[in-house]
């Protein structure tokens, strides 16, 4: 089963996402994209490595997410990515020009995927147009990575304030 599980920040998202993940009693593998770049997002890093528990594995991936989630496929696995979009940030940051192959190839592994898998990400395009070039592809390549990814899961969840939304499956 892939679930696509979006939301806003500090939504819940994550948090339902390993709760999922955790009621399957099964080893769960969490692919994570942050880069800690910085002291707050050290930090950060962190606190969500103290919250998981002790026998989860974790597979650094902030930017070839894809082969993570081929390397992990398995019908046994349990996998959850956290998430999408710190890791769709590292693409067109490190590699824009190469972003149409790398969505599309991480749209093939998702679909190819074999286990359990959530893909966690933040919903950005409901608030007003953004100023700036960046800013405006940027929102706009987060809304068709969802689409497309929507597309290759059985359940999406959309989280606000910790309710969770069936909008699939």
């Amino acid at each position: 089963m892939r679930t696509l599980v979006i939301g806003g920040a500090r939504s819940g998202k994550s948090a339902w996402a390993e709760g999922e993940a955790r009621a399957t009693g099964r080893p769960v593998t969490v692919i994570v994209t942050a880069e800690a770049l910085d002291a707050e997002m050290t930090a950060r890093i962190a606190r969500h490595q103290a919250a998981r528990p002790a026998g989860w594995a974790t597979v650094e991936a902030p930017l070839a997410l894809a082969a993570a989630l081929r390397a992990a496929s398995a019908p046994q696995a349990v996998v959850v990515v956290d998430c999408l979009t710190l890791w769709l940030s590292n693409q067109l940051h490190h590699a824009p020009a190469d972003w149409a192959a790398t969505r599309a190839g991480l749209v093939a592994a998702v679909a190819a995927f074999e286990g359990e898998l959530l893909l966690v990400g933040n919903e950005v395009g409901q608030g007003v147009v953004p100023l700036g070039e960046l800013s405006r592809r940027f929102v706009d390549e987060s809304g068709w990575l969802h689409q497309a990814l929507a597309a290759a899961c059985e359940r999406v969840r959309f989280v606000v304030a910790g309710c969770v939304w069936p909008l699939k499956g």
